[in-house]
């Protein structure tokens, strides 16, 4: 948004974004924010027995002690056992045909040219080329050419005029909104908190979206499935990115252009989703943004007063923010958030600009400068509560085991 239609709705982004028209206000709050979560992190140090300071090259350095595991009880093994025994046996196209009856998940699968074409036992043809493609066995194996349903004809025609990523996406959303009015869904969570996770993939083959990672995929080129878990164990959106790409230029795409009913309001993720870029853009619009760090050692801590005494922490808040980047931009960037608010532009597009070559640009700087306060404020927290560092790791484990 710019010119005079950005004029017309810079205060309704305001009041959506619960954000000031001027940079100054926010930078105070931010700053008393700051100031009690150092104070309170310092004053719980010395009975915070997994959080040690230690010198590191003449410099403070921190260190979290990992997370003991968690210890299964002979009930809960039991009780597993128990579910595991209720379970029937059933063929996988029976339990998709089951919930389609339960929740007409396939009724979003609609003709791409001609409106309204329902053929006659669609959705056993719509059942059969969905397993053939999860599977990867392609349609020879489930063509019955004396059932009319499943003919090669019909299941080529089916794939090639239904499969779609809108309407796979539709369909999602159908199976996310039945899941969320399930009791036991209800007790795993509300649907607020998510995770994101990518799965690499070597792609042997000339593709548009494959890309050279040589962490992932050597000599080879691969694409990565980033895939958003909710804290319900539904995945309610997932995309296909090139190697070449970091993961945390598209973590905000699955809570801004997602389709289901789900509101995430917290997203956790592992160390590759995580930039300053991406913790200002978060606090921008609203979000909390929880990465799981690989080594909080590195991590830098900020500080906005150069004179304020944090005790014990005084060593590792060596970085200050300064503001001036920040008051300068303020206005361009509520124009972005608004933007990405709005669903004017995408987030994938707007990431793309503000780190173009991997170098940010000015507008992109003073974003990242916001998120090192907003960072900070995040380490903080997670340096002090270990109950938070665990609620973090469960999801994260969701998420990869429904990978």
């Amino acid at each position: 948004m710019q010119g005079e239609a950005w004029e017309t709705i810079r205060a309704q982004v305001c009041r959506t974004l619960n954000l000031e028209a001027t940079p100054k206000p926010e930078l105070q709050k931010l700053g008393q924010q700051l100031h009690e979560a150092y104070e309170r992190t310092a004053k719980n140090l010395p009975t915070n027995a997994a959080v040690r300071i230690e010198q590191e090259k003449g410099q403070d350095s921190l260190t979290i002690s990992n997370l003991d595991k968690l210890e299964e009880s002979d009930q809960l093994l039991a009780l597993r056992h128990q579910v595991t025994a209720l379970l029937p046996y059933i063929d996988l196209p029976e339990a998709i045909l089951e919930i389609h009856a339960k929740t007409q998940f396939l009724d979003p699968f609609t003709h791409v040219n001609e409106e309204g074409v329902r053929a006659v036992d669609l959705p056993i043809s719509l059942c059969t080329v969905l397993v053939a493609s999860a599977c990867d066995i392609g349609l020879r194996p489930v063509v019955r050419q004396e059932m009319p349903a499943l003919t090669r004809h019909r299941l080529n025609w089916v794939q090639q005029h239904y499969i779609r990523a809108e309407t796979i996406a539709a369909a999602n959303a159908r199976l996310v909104e039945a899941q969320t009015q399930i009791p036991l869904a209800q007790a795993w969570g509300g649907g607020d908190v998510a995770s994101a996770d990518g799965i690499r993939f070597v792609v042997p083959v000339r593709t548009l979206n494959a890309g050279p990672n040589s962490k992932y995929f050597g000599r080879s080129r691969g694409i990565t499935y980033y895939n958003f878990t909710s804290d319900q164990f539904t995945g309610f959106h997932g995309l296909v990115i090139p190697g070449t790409l970091r993961d945390s230029l598209v973590v905000l795409v699955g809570l801004l252009e997602q389709r289901t009913s789900l509101r995430p309001q917290e997203i956790m993720t592992d160390t590759s989703g995580y930039s300053d870029t991406v913790f200002g853009l978060f606090w921008l619009l609203g979000y909390q943004f929880s990465p799981r760090l690989a080594d909080a050692g590195e991590a830098r801590f900020w500080r906005l007063d150069r004179e304020a005494d944090y005790g014990v922490l005084n060593g590792l808040a060596r970085q200050r923010v300064k503001t001036e980047l920040i008051e300068a931009f303020w206005d361009d960037m509520l124009r972005v958030a608004g933007s990405l608010k709005f669903g004017t532009v995408s987030a994938l597009e707007i990431m793309r600009v503000l780190q173009r070559g991997g170098k940010p640009s000015t507008l992109g700087k003073a974003i990242g400068d916001l998120g090192r306060v907003a960072k900070t404020l995040y380490l903080l927290h997670y340096v002090d509560d270990e109950s938070y560092r665990r609620r973090i790791l469960t999801q994260l484990n969701r998420g990869e085991g429904r990978h």
